[in-house]
């Protein structure tokens, strides 16, 4: 048989000196049961408080969260993006060479003497102290010797103008040769350095120095 807990009905804490003064008062207060329209006002404010403030310490840690898990993504992500853009600028570029091909074509095709004459006028000063200026080009005859001969005195040269045919040239090529120096020109050629420059940008760009498409364009 067990022994109930003694219960304790009544509970005196205020302690009395020998003289009845209070030495130590009762921690017990009564329970309150009603409230002033203040009091309410009071209590439903700090209520509302406490709310507001719980749910931006809510919204604070979702925020935070979200943006710890976008950070993740973006880190995730950035490698890809790199790649894409990094093949967006190389198509963009081989675009861009094509459509050159494309156009300087057709404008040496309409204009075969141009790119000569544009190098006779570029080397006139170079030219103009030397005796003899030998032309090479493919498909000479003789109306084409007199438009280069025309060319060259626009230029400056008031030397000895020789031609040689070199019909292995293709149309708009030339080679050019003097006393102190020589200059040529070769369409595939100069489209070849063009690519070359193009793919050491694109690869400086990436941040490394090799060539990226190994020649495609």
């Amino acid at each position: 048989m067990t022994q109930s807990a003694e219960r304790k009905l009544f509970s005196f804490d205020t302690e009395f000196d020998a003289g009845g003064e209070v030495v130590r008062p009762s921690a017990w207060r009564p329970t309150k049961h009603a409230w002033t329209q203040v009091e309410v006002e009071a209590l439903v404010a700090q209520a509302a408080r406490e709310a507001r403030e719980t749910a931006l310490a809510e919204v604070a840690s979702i925020q935070a969260m979200a943006l710890s898990s976008i950070g993740q993504a973006l880190a995730s992500a950035a490698p890809a993006l790199t790649q894409i853009a990094q093949a967006h600028r190389e198509q963009s570029a081989e675009l861009a060479m094509a459509a050159a091909r494309v156009v300087a074509a057709s404008a040496l095709d309409r204009f075969p003497q141009a790119p000569l004459q544009a190098a006779l006028e570029a080397l006139g000063q170079e030219i103009d102290a030397s005796p003899r200026l030998v032309i090479r080009t493919g498909e000479l005859n003789d109306e084409t010797r007199e438009r280069l001969q025309q060319m060259a005195a626009d230029a400056g040269f008031s030397g000895v103008l020789a031609f040689r045919d070199e019909p292995g040239l293709p149309p708009a090529a030339f080679r050019l040769e003097w006393a102190d120096g020589r200059a040529d020109f070769e369409p595939e050629a100069a489209f070849g350095r063009m690519v070359e420059a193009l793919n050491s940008a694109l690869a400086a760009e990436a941040g490394h120095a090799e060539t990226l498409n190994d020649g495609r364009f």
